[in-house]
């Protein structure tokens, strides 16, 4: 392996990164009746070959040389793991996603995609463009595709030979490699990933060269990005980045508490030529069912409170619905603080509005904390805590439970 030139950066090289684009922020609500956790992730790729020789580069000049990748065309394939110490979504997506249960296709993407919260999945992708992408998920004996091509989003269930059809809105990603349009929910890439972690470096976070690897056949760059704080849920990420192109093959995240990676997206295979224009050509089979995104928007509001899962969705509120979304500290340790509508914390023992029994279930689910701010519950995954008061606050974060109290307490 060659020497790197291994140094830290600051919040003004991310920058040159992405633009100066805000990071994503993630905030995963919590009902009443039970806790969902909201998560998106990309997993592993085959085992690096050998760390190429390469050239000496800094941490400043592998993120300026992420920034000027134009890589606008590529096709591939990935392997997709995440484990945030959940248990596997399943069948279970189509009931959490926004609007999702009864009248639901089994080929809209809020059902499908959120499956690769849990396990490990393979992925075919295409892109030609801003306006041309093409994303398979491959199963057994099945595929799921979901493709965008000019105005159009179609989604098709092989299994059940269902197709969901909607027009593009125009909120869809834009610009070059790594920010290409893609259809609204579809998971991110290796590039989309990095960039948003980069996004929100600044003084809190080092950034260094940490040696070289091989992905997918490729030679790369391996970019550690580590917070300086303590109390953060997540240990580093490591972005590996094609050392020719400057396009991202590679990015895990590796939490604070040791194991596996709770998020590791890569290729196993890529190809940075034009894809055949067939890719992203899609007809409806014969005999399909397709449904237009319209028609499911008009049921779900025909059906109104007819759907439990989606009754439970309405009786927690849209984000529009929380008083006064509040962040509580900086950098690796900040936690979104928000106010369920209502002020509902978890139901009492006897309170009368859960069965004993379901009360004690939802207890194991969580720790009962106190602090300053009073009590409450914390749920816990590898990855995002969020912890619920029983005065109806909710504080959630890539934190320790200890920061979620500190941070509740500090709100007081």
């Amino acid at each position: 392996m060659a020497p790197n030139d291994s140094a830290e950066t600051n919040g003004e090289a991310t920058g040159t990164v992405v633009g100066r684009r805000k990071a994503a922020r993630y905030i995963v609500p919590f009902a009443v009746a039970g806790v969902a956790a909201a998560t998106i992730g990309l997993v592993p790729a085959l085992a690096d070959s050998g760390d190429p020789e390469l050239p000496d580069i800094t941490a400043q000049e592998l993120i300026e040389k992420i920034a000027a990748s134009d890589e606008e065309q590529l096709s591939g394939t990935v392997k997709v793991s995440t484990d945030l110490g959940i248990p596997s979504l399943g069948g279970l997506a189509g009931s959490f996603a926004p609007g999702g249960g009864q009248g639901e296709s089994t080929a809209s993407p809020d059902a499908k995609l959120m499956e690769l919260a849990s396990g490990t999945h393979t992925l075919r992708i295409a892109a030609d463009g801003p306006d041309k992408q093409r994303l398979s998920i491959l199963g057994e004996g099945s595929e799921y595709s979901l493709v965008h091509n000019g105005d159009d989003i179609w989604g098709y269930d092989s299994e059940s030979n269902e197709v969901y059809h909607a027009e593009s809105d125009g909120n869809e990603r834009g610009g070059k490699a790594g920010e290409r349009k893609a259809p609204k929910g579809v998971p991110a890439t290796p590039k989309d990933l990095a960039e948003e972690v980069l996004a929100a470096a600044g003084d809190t976070t080092s950034v260094t060269v940490d040696g070289t690897s091989q992905v997918a056949g490729r030679d790369a760059y391996k970019l550690l990005i580590k917070p300086k704080q303590s109390g953060s849920t997540i240990g580093s990420v490591t972005v590996a980045v094609d050392a020719s192109t400057g396009v991202p093959l590679k990015f895990t995240l590796a939490p604070s508490s040791g194991g596996k990676a709770a998020v590791d997206a890569g290729f196993t295979s890529v190809d940075f030529a034009k894809p055949d224009a067939s890719s992203f050509a899609f007809t409806p089979p014969e005999g399909a069912k397709v449904t237009e995104a319209d028609e499911l928007k008009a049921e779900a509001e025909k059906a109104g409170t007819a759907d439990k899962a989606h009754k439970a969705h309405k009786d927690l509120g849209s984000l529009e619905d929380f008083k006064g979304l509040n962040v509580i500290g900086e950098g690796w340790n900040a936690v979104a603080a928000v106010e369920v509508p209502g002020g509902a914390g978890m139901p009492t023992q006897g309170s009368g509005d859960v069965p004993a029994q379901a009360r004690q279930f939802l207890d194991a689910l969580g720790d009962k904390v106190s602090g300053d701010f009073g009590s409450g519950t914390v749920f816990k995954t590898r990855l995002v805590n969020a912890l619920l008061t029983d005065d109806g606050k909710v504080y959630v974060g890539a934190v320790t439970e200890d920061t979620l109290v500190k941070a509740a307490d500090a709100a007081e």
